[in-house]
């Protein structure tokens, strides 16, 4: 398969502390695809002016331009890039492959967005979310990761894909909001694993809860 790479760099509008604009941010980096990053400041509303939502009209980070195209959704930018720029061991083609994957992008919009992110964002930001209940969610999950990767290094596999690259961000900052992963041995081996691959770049941690 050949590799086209984007003629000009890849523009990712994203915050530096959002897991969902990690994701792509982090994707972009693993592909060796050139990237602009722009900030787009939360606080002032900026994602839900006009010129923000002429990009994305839910309001929502992230979103990407690649030439002519724009594209919003953290998941369906990585499908997007790992169809376009990757090759089959990021997303398969075959339909057992795809769904494998397609699997775990549903978990990390269900239970990792209610559940890990949802503690995290009641302590850095106070959201409106029941902490405990988010992170008993979380350590439910936590638990079934544990035993998944216990079988297979990366959750699809032998290799990674855009399953692990959109479960990452959140998992992986699990402490930020006030959810120990001392307890889940094969999800640290797995956190190591990703952060050692070629390319990786961190997303910033903010120092609340455990992680202060």
């Amino acid at each position: 398969m050949t590799i086209v790479k984007p003629a000009a760099p890849i523009v990712l509008y994203r915050h530096p502390i959002s897991g969902h604009s990690h994701r792509v941010e982090l994707f972009l980096s693993l592909l060796g695809l050139p990237a602009t990053l722009i900030d787009v400041d939360l606080t002032t509303r900026a994602h839900k002016q006009p010129a923000f939502l002429a990009k994305n009209i839910f309001g929502q980070i992230p979103v990407i331009e690649d030439g002519n195209v724009t594209l919003s959704d953290s998941n369906a930018i990585l499908v997007y890039l790992a169809t376009k720029y990757g090759d089959e061991d990021w997303l398969p083609r075959t339909p057992e492959g795809a769904a494998q994957v397609q699997r775990f992008l549903s978990i990390a919009a269900g239970d990792i967005a209610f559940g890990v992110a949802a503690a995290r964002i009641a302590n850095i930001f106070g959201g409106p979310f029941d902490h405990e209940a988010a992170q008993a969610r979380a350590h439910r999950l936590l638990a079934i990761f544990d035993q998944l990767l216990a079988q297979t290094p990366y959750l699809t596999g032998p290799q990674p894909s855009i399953a692990d690259v959109a479960c990452y961000s959140y998992l992986s900052h699990a402490p930020e909001g006030g959810i120990a992963l001392d307890a889940y041995p094969q999800v640290l081996a797995w956190i190591a694993r990703i952060e050692a691959l070629p390319g990786f770049v961190p997303m910033r941690v903010t120092k609340v809860s455990l992680a202060a």
